[in-house]
């Protein structure tokens, strides 16, 4: 793997755009689906888990998932590429539990992760509590949640999940996890107003929860309100410095706004933390081009289509890949 280091002249005077130009060993093919699943315990007694946030990281440091274990302890994620990754679960009062898994040999893993109690922490205070945790959540909320959860990430049914969802928050209105993921839902099928009041309602609840905030941000984008969209964004990465989605929108917002001095660093960002992010070297040959900074943005368009061929918009960087290298070999 090669690294190259751009500059925006004098336009973005520090933005790193790496490339990675050796294609990745992958012994399978990639078209089989990729998977982690498994189940988180506490140490002491051996129950499962349950309503505890387990995060999913590229070795790179790019968030890929995130996942609420279900009444046994169990979670999965799907559709993932063949790269490292890292599972962590942490949880106030217990020291964090995390697991290195290499998908770039095996289709699928299957990890066991125990909570140890850390006596150096008390977790009396439920408002210290770093995991979607919440005890006080009834069963049958749980139920719908779960229904929901499934229909939605595993059935691909977003009018059955978003159902599930909202009698899971009618029976319990303090329901996070439910909350969360109803609010993406509506975005999903585009009931903005919907998504809008159900992601105030998260941040209500826990003011820290990131996703809500890069949610936001990402649903008043689309509907260009710029000012909400950047203090959303901000406030998330603010939270979590290390979030590829958070860098990769803001960085969007900002080349939306025509400001592509600050548009180059947050993609550059984005780029550091996770160098097989195909949008963002995406965003990033447009940024050059924008930057009349073609043989750059050749690069950039060039690794999109080869980090996806079959992309949402490949035929355009083929296109763009085809008159850039007309216009480069006039000079």
């Amino acid at each position: 793997m090669s690294r190259r280091l751009f500059h925006f002249v004098a336009i973005v005077p520090f933005l790193f755009l790496c490339s990675n130009t050796q294609a990745q060993r992958t012994p399978h093919p990639a078209s089989i689906p990729l998977q982690i699943n498994g189940q988180v315990r506490y140490a002491q007694g051996g129950r499962p888990a349950e309503l505890v946030l387990v995060r999913l990281e590229s070795f790179g440091g790019g968030i890929a998932g995130e996942f609420t274990t279900d009444r046994n302890g169990r979670f999965t994620f799907t559709g993932l590429a063949s790269d490292l990754y890292i599972v962590s679960v942490r949880v106030a009062g217990f020291k964090e539990a995390q697991q290195q898994v290499d998908l770039r040999t095996q289709l699928t893993d299957y990890l066991q992760l125990q909570l140890v109690s850390d006596t150096r922490v008390s977790d009396s205070s439920p408002t210290k509590r770093t995991g979607v945790v919440d005890a006080n959540v009834p069963s049958k909320a749980l139920a719908e949640f779960e229904r929901g959860r499934d229909a939605i990430l595993q059935a691909k049914n977003p009018d059955e999940g978003i159902m599930h969802l909202e009698n899971a928050v009618k029976i319990y209105p303090k329901y996070l996890a439910a909350l969360l993921l109803l609010g993406t839902a509506y975005m999903d099928q585009q009931h903005w107003d919907k998504a809008e009041t159900t992601l105030r309602q998260v941040l209500a609840l826990e003011p820290k929860t990131t996703a809500a905030h890069f949610a936001l941000g990402e649903l008043y984008l689309g509907r260009k309100k710029y000012s909400e969209s950047e203090n959303e964004l901000l406030a998330g990465i603010k939270l979590d410095p290390n979030s590829v989605r958070g860098h990769l929108t803001l960085g969007r917002l900002y080349y939306e706004m025509g400001d592509i001095t600050k548009a180059g660093p947050q993609v550059g960002t984005a780029l550091q933390l996770d160098l097989k992010l195909a949008q963002g070297h995406l965003l990033a040959g447009n940024i050059w081009l924008r930057a009349r900074q073609p043989d750059n943005a050749l690069v950039e368009f060039e690794e999109y289509l080869r980090l996806e061929p079959n992309g949402e918009f490949s035929e355009q960087a083929r296109e763009a890949v085809q008159r850039l290298k007309q216009a480069l070999a006039k000079h």
